[in-house]
């Protein structure tokens, strides 16, 4: 799930929509109005998943998706080789990701308490918690 916003109001730090991949902004480049023209904005994304770099030029008032972000907890209930099987901690439904980043999964184990985010129906374990 997404909603509309203005280029324009995009600040560096938040979440957009780039090329179908939902991005964390890192730079936002503005140009001066010209005579006959309106702002350009130049942002540059990389990829929450896929840590890949995006970017976008247009004018200040066009339209892009942010994503809505959904920030849970878990708890680490199976460890396969490449898959996590977690437990929600509210609904205590349970699910696989295979999504973390490197430096987080030394320290993923059994019972361990996570913070995951779902994002356009897909999870990503994003820290460890405690």
């Amino acid at each position: 799930m997404s909603h509309p916003a203005d280029l324009g109001s995009v600040k560096e730090g938040s979440y957009v929509i780039l090329e179908d991949e939902p991005c964390r902004v890192v730079q936002v480049d503005r140009s001066k109005p010209g005579k006959h023209g309106s702002a350009k904005i130049r942002l540059v994304g990389i990829g929450i998943f896929t840590n890949s770099k995006r970017g976008i030029v247009g004018p200040a008032e066009s339209k892009i998706e942010i994503p809505m972000i959904d920030k849970r907890s878990g708890q680490i209930i199976s460890v396969n080789q490449s898959t996590y099987q977690i437990m929600d901690m509210e609904t205590f439904e349970t699910f696989e990701t295979q999504l973390a980043d490197e430096e987080i999964k030394s320290k993923l184990q059994l019972g361990v308490e996570v913070e995951y985010w779902k994002v356009l129906d897909k999870t990503k374990i994003i820290r460890v918690k405690g």
